[in-house]
């Protein structure tokens, strides 16, 4: 009887005749991957984002599904599925509808997606970017619908951040006594309630386009990237 083999031959021995052959554990469960082909869910796991911008008046919603692979076992994956993006304006339904359809297609194609990230991060508009709240510039709308993305991302673990905790650490501990250096009248006045604000008079940091470069300890150093002149 002839005997199709489907997958790809890693490793062979020869079976000498007083040996018996060990039969393949047929029960053994299967690892599923993320594919095209995979059915959505009844019910998928997701986050909601808030993109505010200074040229538009109304707010954009941006919605991320996930799907939960092999619930329960060592292999549990979370990989997200779906975007959806709402907004009462209606200026930019088209193209948006249009780059939810091909995000979401990404997205369950499987493999990795994390490289749209810096596709839409490389979209500029004609008409000028602007600088959001928090002090971070944006080049465009598609590119703040990527920084969404690429928060997301991070927070199911598939990019990983640059900043380790310890340097957080140590960042956050230098923007309090760089604060703290500062009359309480400025402070207050030029930040506000976001966790994202920096230090008044800090500058751009051309690393991750972020009002948060500051002079500590002699060097011009970013509060948010931890870039550093001096290295």
């Amino acid at each position: 009887m002839a005997l199709k083999i489907s997958s790809k031959i890693v490793d062979y021995a020869v079976v000498k005749p007083d040996e018996q052959v060990k039969a393949p554990e047929v029960n053994s469960p299967a690892i599923e991957e993320m594919h095209e082909k995979l059915k959505r869910p009844q019910h998928l796991e997701g986050s909601t984002y808030k993109i505010k911008t200074p040229v538009s008046e109304h707010a954009l919603y941006v919605t991320i599904n996930d799907v939960v692979l092999n619930p329960g076992s060592d292999h549990e994956l979370r990989r997200p599925f779906e975007i959806f993006i709402n907004s009462k304006n209606m200026e930019h339904y088209q193209w948006i509808s249009a780059l939810t359809l091909i995000i979401s297609a990404v997205f369950r194609k499987g493999g990795d997606c994390t490289f749209l990230v810096e596709e839409l991060h490389s979209v500029f508009d004609p008409k000028g970017g602007y600088m959001k709240r928090g002090g971070r510039w944006m080049p465009s709308l598609v590119a703040e619908i990527g920084d969404v993305i690429e928060q997301h991302l991070k927070k199911i673990g598939l990019i990983k951040d640059e900043v380790d905790e310890h340097q957080k650490a140590y960042l956050e501990q230098k923007r309090a006594e760089y604060v703290g250096l500062k009359p309480q009248d400025q402070t207050a006045a030029d930040c506000d309630d976001s966790t994202e604000s920096y230090p008044p008079g800090a500058q751009m940091c051309g690393k991750c386009h972020t009002q948060a470069v500051v002079q500590m300890d002699g060097c011009m150093t970013c509060l948010n990237c931890g870039d550093s002149k001096c290295g």
